[in-house]
């Protein structure tokens, strides 16, 4: 009998944030388009398009790669606590469109 492969982490619930404490970066088949409003993100895979109607939400997202997790990309963009749980929920909700995923930190 073959050995199980654990199962990927399913998306998180939009309506609940993502956990801002893991490492996420945009998905490789997603390409970003800034805008004088925000961006532009455009998943190849899917075909799916998704607005960023906020540029500091476009800032959290650019400051993922480089960011040891959600939390630190989110105050490197300059966050406040009080906006805490709405970019939480943004992110869950680019998550949960699988234009982020998150991200394997190697050791």
């Amino acid at each position: 009998m073959p050995a199980s492969r654990p199962e990927p982490p399913a998306p998180p619930d939009a309506d609940r944030g993502l956990d801002l404490d893991r490492p996420w970066t945009l998905h490789s088949q997603v390409s970003v388009r800034p805008e004088p409003f925000g961006a532009l993100l455009y998943h190849f895979g899917t075909r799916q398009l998704s607005f960023l109607k906020d540029r500091r939400l476009l800032d959290v997202v650019r400051a993922l790669e480089s960011s040891p997790d959600a939390r630190a990309a989110c105050t490197a963009a300059g966050v406040t606590d009080t906006q805490l749980p709405r970019y939480a929920k943004a992110l869950a909700t680019l998550a949960h469109s699988s234009m982020l995923v998150e991200r394997t930190v190697t050791r």
